[in-house]
């Protein structure tokens, strides 16, 4: 690890010491190891702070080789034990350069990326006038997060306002309080500690202490005399928890920011994520060459899956010399915690695992089993889902999880298991110990362990090296299958709990609350699927508006019917069943396999009809009024239809009675009664203000617009379609603004104004692949389910087109054009699109060949769709010397 990024050793103490004397003495560390008979790693090992507590013998060895004598050996002894004195005036007679007067200063901590913001508060916190705040300011975080490297740049901005003095110790395990003062005395150039009383009582001074989880108890006792004897010095701490001392203010230090998914990919853009910018750094000191086109995604995958951690990014950047980024992906992408230093450093060899475990180890047995069970959320996460998964009450998703106590057998915990907090630093109870999972969570929030990031809800998550830890763990401990059950259960209740937002006011909410937690409610889908059959049925069965909606319906088609012929589903609630085989069909027919899925359908209502479950059997018919018109059965989609409007009209439905009525519009439209349409339309509107569903208010409002179109009003309906278009937008709704958008521009081009048709045609191209996987989850039918998305935009595109050419009187032109719409609109749901266009061709032809078979198409849409051509469609066929009588009439 490099110094500006959580270095644990500082050049204080008896290794500052040491190597003075050494440097006195004219002797390196190979000639003095030589002269004292002991081994060179043991010579930098203390010059670097790595050994403790020195053998004395070790030191007398030392002190002979140094040609050290009287005080100046007691001294040097007395040093080496922890004991402050004073430092010797020489070594084989030269002087030793005497301690500055205000402290020995701390070294520089080189460069330090992405952390300006944290070093200018810092700053601020330590320079506020003594009397106003505490003097304890701790940062805090997971091993290798880059506590040491930021408190040493804080350190060298604020020294300037510390005219005593500027200085620091490391603890070191096993020390004691005196040992503490002790060290803080001798780095200030104090004989003895009791006079540091007197050293900070007129100046402002800083201390730096780092690593104060190596001996918790000593720094409490030691720093919380400090703070009460001197008021005029500044603590900065550093260690995986904080110090614990009244007043004290803790500061999480947080892993460098990592790019967004949407992030684009490209360097130069990139590299404005500190996280990036670190790992291109270490980079360039082993490699000078850029990382090549080819690996930049791997770079940004890297990072993300590193989490922002400056230690793991040092330790896979250390790989560069012998691997490309995509071969450190491809080898370390799914085993983070394996990362480590490089063979030529094997001596300080260091893991990301014994990073996490380092802190794990600091936690209480109820904090480390609320760790495991938080291990399986995927996505951020908030304070109610944390205690979901932390919940053992039997009462909320059944008790899947063991007793307190029961989840291993004794003895089965690893070197990196269970071991009790250290003396000093008492752990809060975690939650099978009775604890509040908010004290728990706030634990674990303290010691970096979990970070939070914005105000939403949704704002916790573990970085991936600490989950991958934990889950680690449960395995281990045999608690794996029990915690992936619990989440899935979690997970099942909170799709249930938004499903019904899917198809109301709140749509636009829900979708983007499970967009938030989708990887959880993939990963709690795949592991149910094979360990508990009942409750991924469930959890599937309440996402399928989800899937609809986000053009998913092939993947989520396959869910469901996998687990409706599961047969370990045989038995499973026949309601979660029922609307299971609902949602199959609904997403069946976003795909056209929609008649496939037929008899489930009508085996949900008969269960739904059985079980008097009304919003299941209004559900169920809006989907088969769908089917039964994908196949030609509009009789029986019609009286599916009206049987919905009658159910939640006798239930006092309110909102289902104005999905009903907006369901049969289509039905007039399609028989040509453009008046009846107009009167449920009207329903509608006066439905949906009735139970302020001002989303489907608007949804009316543009099915108003068709129907003006249709009437032949075309300037009217441009007027409502642009009213409609700016209510969309409103709502958040860009999937039915574009199909306004091109009822408008074919309003435009039938009425002649061309100019402003053309530019409504090139902006339905240009935003034709702009959110073309977003779809509407209401209605469910009708020509109000506007959700054909692209083929249907293809079409409307080519009907504009065509209009424009009739307009300027290339029949040629628009014969092309009017064909092509025929085939973009061919696989909607919507045949009267493909009967426009077709009817188009038919006037506008003058091949006698195409009119024959434009013809034939025509009269097969309309007698399969059982569709009725409107007198302005008649009129054209009429001029184009063509039978009227025909066209699915009889």
């Amino acid at each position: 690890m490099t110094p500006d990024h959580g270095s644990d050793r500082i050049p204080i103490g008896f290794d500052e010491l040491l190597r003075r004397c050494r440097l006195a003495a004219g002797l390196t560390q190979v000639e003095l190891a030589q002269r004292a008979g002991v081994g060179v790693r043991t010579v930098r090992d203390l010059e670097r702070g790595r050994s403790s507590r020195p053998q004395r013998t070790t030191v007398e060895l030392l002190a002979t080789a140094l040609a050290l004598a009287g005080q100046d050996r007691t001294d040097f002894v007395a040093s080496a034990r922890g004991q402050a004195g004073p430092v010797p005036e020489t070594v084989a007679g030269t002087p030793i350069r005497r301690l500055p007067a205000r402290g020995l200063g701390l070294p520089d901590p080189g460069e330090l990326i992405g952390r300006d913001r944290d070093v200018a508060e810092l700053a601020a916190m330590l320079t506020e006038r003594p009397q106003l705040t505490p003097g304890v300011v701790s940062l805090v975080g997971l091993a290798g997060v880059g506590k040491t490297g930021l408190a040493l740049k804080v350190a060298q901005r604020v020294a300037g306002e510390f005219p005593g003095g500027v200085s620091g110790i490391v603890m070191i395990e096993g020390s004691t309080e005196g040992d503490v003062l002790a060290a803080v005395a001798m780095v200030f150039g104090v004989g003895r500690a009791s006079e540091l009383a007197g050293r900070f009582s007129d100046v402002p001074s800083l201390l730096l202490v780092d690593a104060v989880e190596r001996a918790p108890g000593a720094a409490v006792e030691a720093l919380n005399r400090l703070a009460g004897t001197a008021p005029m010095l500044r603590i900065l701490a550093t260690g995986r928890h904080p110090v614990g001392l009244p007043g004290e203010r803790v500061r999480p230090v947080t892993p460098l920011e990592v790019p967004p998914v949407d992030a684009p990919a490209e360097l130069a853009a990139l590299t404005e994520y500190p996280a990036v910018a670190l790992l291109l750094a270490r980079l360039r000191q082993i490699r000078p060459e850029p990382p090549r086109p080819d690996e930049v995604l791997a770079l940004v995958e890297l990072v993300r899956r590193l989490g922002g951690l400056p230690l793991a990014i040092e330790l896979a950047s250390a790989h560069g010399r012998v691997l490309d980024l995509n071969e450190i992906l491809d080898r370390y992408g799914n085993r983070v915690l394996d990362l480590g230093s490089p063979p030529v450093a094997r001596e300080a060899a260091v893991t990301l695992r014994d990073a996490v475990a380092a802190s794990y180890r600091l936690l209480g047995a109820g904090e480390r089993s609320a760790l495991r069970r938080l291990s399986m959320l995927r996505n951020r996460w908030s304070v109610e889902l944390a205690e979901a998964m932390l919940d053992d009450d039997p009462s909320s998703t059944g008790r899947i999880l063991p007793a307190p106590g029961a989840h291993s057998a004794p003895g089965a915990h690893s070197a990196l298991g269970d071991h009790s907090a250290p003396a000093g630093n008492p752990a809060p109870a975690g939650p099978d110990s009775g604890g509040d999972p908010v004290r728990v969570l706030d634990r674990l929030l303290a010691l970096g362990l979990i970070s939070s990031r914005g105000t939403g809800p949704l704002r916790f998550r573990l970085l991936d090296v600490v989950r991958d830890f934990a889950a680690e763990r449960a395995a281990a401990d045999g608690e794996l299958a029990a915690i992936r059950g619990r989440h899935a259960a979690v997970f099942a209740r909170l799709a249930g709990r938004v499903a019904p937002d899917l198809a109301g006011g709140k749509l636009v909410e829900a979708v983007g609350l499970l967009d938030e937690v989708a990887g959880d409610l993939w990963t709690a889908l795949a592991h149910s699927a094979n360990d508990d059959p009942h409750t991924a049925l469930r959890l599937a069965a309440n996402l399928a508006r989800w899937w609809r909606y986000r053009g998913r319906d092939v993947a989520g088609r396959q869910w469901l019917r996998r687990l409706l012929d599961d047969p370990r589903t045989a038995d499973a609630d026949p309601t979660a069943r029922a609307w299971a085989q609902v949602g199959v069909a609904q997403l069946a027919q976003e795909h056209g396999a929609g008649p496939q899925e037929m008899p489930a359908v009508e085996a949900a209502l008969t269960a739904f009809q059985r079980l008097r479950d009304v919003p299941g059997e209004l559900a169920a018919r809006s989907v088969l009024c769908g089917l039964w018109t994908a196949v030609g059965g509009h009789d029986e989609a019609r009286r599916h239809g009206e049987a919905a409007l009658e159910l939640a009209t006798r239930t006092g439905r309110i909102r289902d009675m104005a999905v009903s009525q907006n369901n049969l519009t289509w039905h007039e439209i399609r028989i040509g009664d453009l008046r009846a349409a107009r009167r449920r339309l009207a329903a509608v509107d006066r439905l949906a203000g009735e139970c302020g569903e001002e989303r489907l208010r608007v949804l009316a409002r543009a099915n108003l617009t068709e129907v003006t179109r249709l009437e032949g009003r075309y300037a009217d309906a441009v007027r409502q379609g642009r009213r409609v278009m700016a209510a969309l937008v409103a709502l958040g709704d860009p999937g039915h603004r574009r199909r306004v958008l091109g009822t408008v521009g074919l309003a435009l081009a039938q009425d002649g104004r061309l100019d402003e048709a053309a530019a409504v045609l090139a902006e339905l191209r240009a935003r034709r692949t702009v959110g073309s996987g977003g779809r509407a989850a209401e209605p469910e039918s009708g020509r109000a389910a506007v959700d054909e998305a692209v083929p249907r935009e293809d079409g409307i595109c080519a009907l504009i087109e065509a209009s424009l050419a009739m307009q300027r009187g290339d029949r040629e032109w628009a014969a092309e054009w009017f064909a092509a719409a025929a085939q973009a609109s061919a696989g909607s749901r919507d045949q009267r699109d493909v009967a426009e266009a077709l009817v188009g061709l038919v006037a506008s032809t003058d091949d006698p060949a195409a009119r024959a078979v434009a013809v034939k198409s025509l009269d097969q849409v309309c007698r399969e769709g059982g569709i009725v051509l409107l007198p302005r469609e008649r009129a054209m066929i009429n001029l184009a010397g063509l039978d009227q009588g025909t066209f699915g009439d009889d």
